[in-house]
């Protein structure tokens, strides 16, 4: 059985490449555009990854980055943050496992991607 990821990004073109890039390395893929659309998900499903784009309409990505964070539910769930403000790196970083700032190479994001499907 495949490991899942939720790929949540307004950008149509960069959940394409995000979302091809975790297919790459094996993963069962579920995109949504905003932040509502992928709260409602996480509502029932436990993704083994999230790439969570930080500026999201109706709900905030740092809001789900917090709401993921304080859920046991997801205490196995990797979380890959990105932006394109290096600004927000320090909050960041205390509670996502990566942080990526746009623009992103599609070899980086396939090598974490695999770096963290479970064994």
């Amino acid at each position: 059985m495949k490991p899942r990821a939720l790929i949540v990004d307004d950008d149509e073109m960069l959940a394409t490449f995000f979302t091809a890039a975790f297919v790459d390395s094996g993963y069962e893929v579920h995109t949504v555009h905003d932040g509502q659309e992928a709260l409602a998900y996480l509502e029932t499903e436990i993704p083994h990854a999230v790439l969570l784009d930080l500026q999201l309409p109706h709900v905030s990505g740092e809001q789900l980055l917090k709401f993921i964070k304080s859920n046991s539910r997801f205490e196995h769930t990797w979380v890959f943050a990105t932006s394109v403000e290096g600004t927000r790196a320090g909050f960041l970083r205390e509670l996502a496992d990566f942080v990526l700032t746009k623009p992103v190479s599609y070899q980086q994001v396939v090598q974490l991607a695999a770096r963290v499907q479970p064994a």
